[in-house]
């Protein structure tokens, strides 16, 4: 199955390659979409775990790393060169010389160790500080012993060396992610930053309009050469899948990220289906529990719930195979999945009496939250509760904005929530989300504990042979699957629908809505009112 889904996601991102072929065309206005809701929580990408707030954040930020969709890679993006010691515990960055923030203030070493050591600050609780948790003098910067991570060190204005305790799987895993992003040194701490936030991006910030659109424009300092092509980018909200479509036929936007039924109506129509871009995700749909509490501290509610739900009806008919089912954690892009591995069986006797024993034999109530999202939102909750309801879980939905849900999860403040969450691409580090020491804040949202899971996560990270690393994660991702700290529903098949005056997009497996901008372009068939 992966070597068929690898093909067509490679002969699919073709179709968009071809564009790439063509000489690129400078000029014009994007309509580019920010699918995920009806707003952006935040234009200060550090506090953020959104792929919502990723949108405008990608236009005008730039992290150490960036991802090279051709390669399936990490890649250097604000460095020229970096050079790993034999242990592989210190990487030496030169840092690109020719690169400015939109105010004219050169790029140096200072502005990547405030970045980080800003995002790793305990006080900010920023769900980043993870990517920094073995940075050597992260446990003295932590409990305030030490004013600076000493694994942060410059060596000159364009050198900078990061060392950490152990060696990380490729450390551009961490540091490519947006909210990784690089800010001038303290301007964090500006308020008229977040307001009007300045970066090392292909576009500058121009204006925020609430419940509309983020307007960035074309940055002519920007350290590529001869990019962005674009003049102006309108990063437009429509969160609601049928407005996206009419707004799309109506050639109001360039682009459409897919749901389910769009996707079917798309595939029938003979010129919308010469123009689809899709892409098998690194991204698990799951209804997470809290571990902590009452019932779902017994691992038996928490698979009762998996077999109360018929998942295969679920994924046929609500999100019309434009999905994978789950088999636990990790998305069969990865490395360390097990195609051995099983969804979890439809069974609803199963689940009363798995109930029963856990001690609720006249069943649980659990309150679930979500935001809209015909994919993994609030439709499939409600196509969930009468399920559980015949397997004695009475289940009522608790409805929020995406910018709503993005505060509360990292909070806890739920009993039970439905979310699409990263899986990929770096298997270490996602699985560091039920590693027991990981704070909730950064993304161990279930507070899932095992003492197995614990033993084989830390084995992973001091191995050194990749084959042995892998093996150790993927009996890890096996133990999280058994012990169903979520209800994990499927693996994304994203989508999306592009005018044919659009080129230079990306099959990005990571998110296929993220873009790099710079590389998009618009020929001369484009409407008037985007030339």
């Amino acid at each position: 199955m992966l070597k068929a889904l690898t093909l067509t996601a490679a002969l699919l991102a073709g179709t968009a390659g071809v564009a790439l072929a063509q000489e690129p065309q400078s000029g014009g206005t994007l309509n580019f979409v920010a699918p995920y809701g009806s707003s952006f929580g935040t234009l200060d990408i550090h506090t953020s775990p959104s792929t919502q707030d990723e949108f405008p954040a990608k236009a005008i930020h730039r992290s150490l790393y960036q991802w090279n969709s051709e390669e399936g890679k990490p890649e250097l993006e604000l460095a020229t060169d970096v050079s790993a010691s034999d242990d592989r515990l210190t990487y030496t960055y030169k840092l690109r010389e020719n690169a400015v923030f939109h105010d004219g203030t050169p790029f140096t070493a200072d502005d990547v160790i405030y970045s980080y050591e800003r995002i790793a600050d305990p006080a900010n609780a920023f769900p980043g500080a993870r990517y920094f948790a073995d940075v050597a003098g992260i446990e003295e910067f932590n409990s305030g012993a030490a004013e600076h991570i000493s694994g942060l060190k410059k060596i000159d204005d364009h050198t900078l060396e990061i060392t950490y305790t152990v060696a990380p799987t490729d450390p551009g895993y961490a540091l490519m992610q947006t909210n990784a992003a690089i800010y001038p040194s303290g301007a964090g701490e500006d308020p008229d930053f977040i307001q009007n936030p300045i970066g090392l991006g292909p576009f500058e910030f121009v204006e925020n309009v609430p419940g509309s659109r983020v307007v960035v424009e074309k940055f002519d300092e920007f350290y590529e050469d001869g990019q962005p092509y674009l003049d102006r980018v309108n990063i437009v909200l429509l969160g609601d899948a049928s407005a996206r479509d009419v707004a799309f036929r109506n050639q109001e936007i360039d682009v459409s990220v897919l749901g389910p039924t769009q996707y079917v109506a798309y595939q029938a129509d003979p010129e919308l289906s010469e123009n689809l871009l899709e892409v098998a995700e690194v991204y698990t749909r799951h209804v997470g529990f809290d571990n902590t509490k009452p019932p779902f501290d017994n691992k038996e509610v928490r698979q009762a719930f998996g077999h109360a739900i018929d998942n295969d009806l679920i994924i046929d008919k609500l999100v019309k195979n434009k999905a994978y089912p789950a088999t636990g954690w990790l998305p069969i892009s990865s490395p360390a999945y097990d195609p051995a591995a099983e969804p979890t069986a439809y069974d609803p006797d199963l689940a009363r009496q798995m109930l029963a024993d856990a001690g609720y034999p006249d069943g649980i109530d659990v309150a679930i939250t979500a935001t809209q999202n015909e994919s993994w939102g609030l439709t499939i909750v409600e196509a969930i509760i009468p399920m559980l309801r015949d397997a004695g879980i009475r289940a009522t939905a608790v409805p929020v904005e995406a910018s709503v849900l993005a505060e509360i999860v990292p909070a806890g403040d739920f009993e039970a929530f439905m979310w699409s969450n990263l899986s990929g691409p770096d298997d270490y580090e996602v699985l560091k989300c039920y590693y027991s020491k990981t704070p909730r804040s950064s993304c161990a949202y279930q507070q899932f504990s095992d003492p197995e899971f614990d033993r084989l996560f830390e084995e992973a990270g001091a191995e050194t042979d990749p084959a042995k690393k892998t093996d150790l994660l993927r009996q890890a991702n096996n133990i999280v699957q058994q012990g169903a700290p979520s209800w994990f529903f499927n693996y994304n098949k994203a989508v999306m629908a592009y005018q044919p005056w659009v080129h230079g997009l990306q099959a990005n497996a990571t998110e296929l809505a993220i873009q790099n901008y710079e590389d998009l372009w618009i020929d001369e068939t484009a409407p008037d009112s985007r030339r």
